[in-house]
């Protein structure tokens, strides 16, 4: 029996696990809550699909022999094309652990620039937004237990009753949702605002005017905590109410009504989700809201302020360590040369000889295969062939390769193109540390052994390093030893781990980062006396509105957006080998307005055909008369006909490069698969 915690979302739900049986544990961020993913978790550890044999090829083969061939397939690569000719793809999942020992596997053994993570799917654009505002990326900024004091929480882009649905626990007072759709979350706010997907920013620019010009800014904390105010309203007072009204659609008493109910509230947050960041203006569409938050005060104030909801397991920690393009352990800038000198010293390389920065994650996909691209591609903890925009062009990428490696526990849409596959250990079968949603550090404990013939990720990494001339010192396997080193190379960064031991997480000690020493308590409310900026000041950003990179017009009449749904989780590789979540969602669907799919001959229950000028899928259609009339949905979580992100727009924010999955133009037909 092992106390643990959920695999799935950065909720981190805390469960004891017997075997393969799962029971709630109270927690601050659960309260002893489960969703239906977490009571179900255990069943994939005793899935009868389980990877256990190194495959070849697509054939069994030995451990060594793997290797052998994987190794000596790099050095192949790198001799031809130069060290970026290899690359590595990693996941928002992987324990803090793993995320740093394949940066660093990247950046010494490989010595390529080529690496970057699904997390950039997941989190960037808000990373970006806080880091321009507050000097500093944590999601919430706050324990999230706090918010159960809140008058009011404004949610945009987030449906927490389906994606984290324990979180529900702690909003008790008033709530309001932005969204294009009527959610589960929606369903129980005071107020629902159904914005155009696409026009966030416009709405926020709209709600900010409203506070501004009917006297509800916070002027003497604008003035002793903030700089920039006057360039981001000179943006926002072209936006009045009745403008932001014909583009968004949500009417201007609404927008006033916001700005009102966050003003009068003694207690109000402001969060964000994935429906505000996956744009190609998702970084600005976030400031605009911390914007809306800094003029009234909220951020730093006690019992008040704004954050985002992390999505992935480790979305947080999997983006501070290393694995990111431009970034070293301790969220180091890997530009920086005091960054470098310091995680050189640590690693204990010369420091010019570390890669500068590398491809983004759909860039990096883009490039494979390609003259100038890699050649070979490590993936570890992530299914692009699904979750990538515009999936089928990432498959054929994924498939012009000469190398493809997969380390995975169960078989996907990815481990099928593989060259080699490399059977590892899965959740509960490892020791490792997590970050969660608000910044704490959580220790994972094994609870079960591995199946035989199955290695960790650390082990892997570990001997492809020193098949390729690396010291194996520089690699060890044991978690704890990589996390304190993790610990040292982190020291004086922005994710600042060195006061962290497993000592002390073994202890309960709930430990946010910063932890700078090993007596300080750690830092589970940042803001309240200082930004993270060198003069302690939060920034406002000027940013407007410019709407989504591919409006919809004649041909592509309709805006298809995508999201998640409660049974299932990302790419779905987890959750759709378990009978109950299948059983739940077993196949994807549209959600349409009824009036819109009887102008294209379609009842409730077809199959539908979606296009766009990318591809086609086929979904079953689903009546939603809440569903605005322009506007169509799709769970991301299913393969091939059934894949949203055949559709779905890579068009990339300039600054965080998050692809646009949240709203690209599509026309509705009659006929999909059956």
């Amino acid at each position: 029996m092992a106390e643990t915690h959920c695999p799935y979302c950065a909720l981190q739900c805390a469960m004891t696990l017997d075997g393969a049986q799962v029971t709630p544990r109270e927690f601050p961020t659960n309260r002893g809550g489960l969703c239906q993913k977490g009571w179900t978790s255990g069943a994939l550890l005793t899935s009868p699909v389980r990877l256990t044999t190194p495959l070849v090829h697509g054939r069994p083969a030995s451990w060594d022999t793997a290797l052998d061939f994987v190794a000596g397939q790099i050095e192949r690569i790198q001799r031809e094309h130069g060290r970026d000719g290899m690359a590595i793809f990693g996941g928002g999942g992987l324990t803090n652990e793993k995320a740093y020992a394949l940066g660093k596997f990247a950046r010494v053994a490989l010595r390529t620039s080529q690496i970057d993570y699904n997390g950039r799917f997941c989190m960037s654009s808000a990373a970006a937004a806080g880091n321009k505002a507050f000097g500093v990326d944590r999601g919430l900024p706050f324990p999230v237990a706090d918010l159960g004091d809140a008058d009011l929480i404004l949610l945009v882009g987030a449906n927490p009753a389906e994606t984290m649905p324990p979180f529900m626990q702690h909003i008790k007072a008033g709530l309001v949702v932005v969204d294009p759709r009527r959610t589960a979350t929606a369903e129980r706010a005071t107020l629902h605002l159904r914005p155009a997907p696409g026009t966030d920013l416009a709405l926020a620019l709209g709600i900010l005017h409203s506070a501004f010009s009917e006297g509800y800014a916070e002027h003497d904390y604008i003035e002793c905590r903030t700089q920039g105010f006057q360039d981001a309203w000179r943006i926002a007072a072209a936006w009045w109410p009745e403008r932001v009204e014909r583009v968004t659609g949500v009417s201007a008493t609404d927008q006033r009504a916001v700005a009102r109910m966050l003003a009068e509230a003694k207690n109000a947050y402001i969060l964000t989700a994935r429906g505000t960041e996956q744009h190609a203006s998702g970084t600005d569409t976030v400031s605009a809201w911390i914007n809306l938050a800094l003029a009234l005060g909220l951020p730093g104030k006690p019992g008040s302020g704004y954050g985002c909801l992390t999505g992935q397991g480790n979305g947080q920690g999997g983006r501070e360590h290393g694995q990111k393009a431009d970034q070293l352990p301790g969220y180091r800038r890997i530009d920086d040369p005091a960054a470098r000198a310091h995680v050189g010293k640590v690693w204990g390389v010369d420091p010019s000889s570390l890669p500068g920065p590398g491809r983004s994650a759909y860039e990096l996909l883009d490039a494979l295969g390609r003259p100038q691209g890699p050649k070979g591609l490590l993936v570890f903890g992530s299914n692009p062939v699904v979750s990538a925009p515009r999936a089928t062009h990432v498959t054929e990428r994924l498939q012009a390769l000469d190398l493809l490696v997969v380390a995975d526990f169960v078989p996907n849409e990815t481990t099928a193109l593989a060259d080699v596959v490399l059977p590892v250990t899965q959740w509960a079968e490892e020791e490792g540390t997590l970050t969660n949603l608000e910044g704490r550090v959580l220790h994972r404990r094994p609870a079960l052994q591995p199946p035989s013939g199955v290695r960790s990720d650390l082990e892997v990494l570990r001997e492809l390093a020193i098949r390729l001339g690396t010291p194996a010192k520089m690699f060890p396997t044991i978690a704890e030893e990589v996390f304190d080193e993790l610990a040292k190379a982190s020291e004086g960064g922005i994710a600042d781990y060195s006061g962290i031991t497993y000592a002390r997480l073994r202890d309960g000690e709930a430990l946010h980062w910063p932890v700078p020493d090993r007596r300080h308590p750690g830092t589970p409310r940042l803001f309240t006396d200082r930004f993270g900026h060198p003069d302690g000041r939060a920034r406002f950003v000027p940013v407007d509105h410019k709407g989504p990179a591919e409006p919809p017009d004649d041909d592509f009449p309709l805006m298809a957006t995508t999201g998640r749904v409660l049974a299932h989780y990302q790419s779905g590789a987890q959750t759709r080998r378990i009978d109950e979540l299948v059983a739940a969602v077993p196949e994807s669907y549209v959600e349409v307005h009824p009036d819109t799919a009887g102008l294209a001959g379609l009842a409730d229950g077809d199959m539908a055909e979606i296009e766009s000028r990318r591809g086609k899928v086929s979904a079953r259609v689903r009546y939603v008369a809440s569903m605005r009339p322009d506007t169509v949905f799709l769970p991301f979580h299913f393969p091939g006909e059934n894949s949203a992100n055949r559709l779905t727009n890579p068009a990339l924010d300039p600054t965080s490069r998050m692809p646009e999955f949240k709203v690209c133009a599509v026309r509705l037909l009659h006929g999909g698969m059956e």
